[in-house]
């Protein structure tokens, strides 16, 4: 059996979705605020000449943004132009740890993803399709935009904004969440949303040089904005024993609704005894990327999962079931994790 090699690190390109005035913008802004020293880069599209969305976080990115105006992004550019603009911003030089793609009111979700999934960039990675909905405004923009259900369908986090404004946020809450596949929802207002959900966010202290835009904000905070984000449900799972390959691919595939993301290290013993495997699952994408085991370090499964009203009991139980004391490999028992690994030639890794 033929192990791939490991790959860099990849940054996750977040696809910001939802029809005109749901809130993105502003969802984008509370993410600059609030990235604890992570750095943001963006491509901002807007529909017509005056790019005033891309002015509202121009000011905070510099040149960490990338502004599209005049045109629907999905329509305005294809894959490989779209890897132009993410190369742009994956310069290592920029330091940049998440990229966000806030699309047009009129964009189509499905190309976006596409788009995204298809580049060919390797420092990139798929980080998900958040779908931006307005609670006060839902009922009407279902009768006049019937595909917003469509796009719900998609979604690998939905937030539904302005609750604040609902008179009947609860009865939205619950259409909202029998629109969507397995996705995430999260309630919130004024898109105040934990970033945690989207990106890892660095402590500021380990920036040196050029300050993080919530380094030049961290004195005027608004300590009324704090209880206002929506928490979100995580759980820290760490094995000594390796993870059955099988069992685990088991577990992942049947992942519940409202887990949101996945991260870390799995350890797959006597399956690959030179690799650990980084894994990143973000909604329904799923990837692992095998990396050699540091020199001298304990061997450790180590996972993070993160959710919206996800049973963390439940999944720790269902992960200790994938433990193995096996000392002997099948040597098909990797496969289905293999066909979530990138490969050079050919980027086989879909959403599970």
């Amino acid at each position: 059996m033929s192990l791939p090699s490991p790959e860099p690190q990849q940054i996750p390109v977040v696809v910001l979705a939802g029809f005109l005035g749901s809130g993105k913008t502003t969802l984008l802004n509370h993410l600059l605020h609030r990235s604890g020293g992570s750095r943001i880069g963006a491509i901002v599209n807007d529909f017509g000449a005056i790019e005033i969305d891309a002015m509202a976080v121009a000011g905070a990115l510099g040149d960490s943004t990338v502004s599209l105006g005049n045109g629907c992004l999905c329509c305005a550019v294809d894959a490989s132009e779209l890897d132009q603009y993410l190369e742009r911003l994956a310069e290592p030089s920029l330091g940049i740890d998440v990229i966000v793609i806030e699309a047009s009111g009129l964009a189509e979700p499905q190309e976006l993803v596409r788009m995204v999934l298809a580049s060919e960039l390797p420092g990139i990675v798929y980080g998900g399709l958040v779908e931006v909905v307005d609670a006060a405004e839902f009922d009407d923009t279902r009768s006049r935009h019937p595909e917003i259900d469509r796009h719900l369908a998609l979604a690998d986090l939905v937030v539904v904004n302005k609750l604040d404004r609902a008179a009947d946020g609860e009865r939205v809450l619950g259409l909202v969440r029998s629109l969507v596949d397995r996705a995430a929802v999260v309630p919130a207002s004024y898109g105040r949303i934990d970033p945690e959900f989207l990106f890892d966010c660095r402590p500021s202290e380990e920036r040196i040089g050029q300050l993080s835009f919530d380094d030049l904000h961290e004195h005027g905070t608004d300590d009324h904005a704090e209880h206002l984000h929506s928490t979100y449900d995580s759980l820290s799972f760490v094995s000594e024993e390796p993870l059955d390959p099988r069992r685990l691919m088991e577990f992942l595939d049947s992942r519940p609704e409202g887990l949101y993301r996945i991260k870390g290290y799995v350890d797959f013993g006597p399956y690959d005894v030179h690799n650990r495997y980084a894994v990143h699952a973000v909604g329904r994408f799923l990837r692992f990327y095998p990396e050699p085991w540091p020199a001298g370090g304990e061997r450790l499964t180590q996972l993070v999962l993160i959710g919206s009203g996800i049973d963390a009991p439940a999944l720790d139980k269902e992960l200790d079931a994938c433990r193995s004391d096996t000392p002997h490999a099948d040597e098909r028992g990797m496969w289905g994790v293999l066909r979530y690994v990138r490969n050079p030639e050919e980027d086989q890794a879909e959403p599970a």
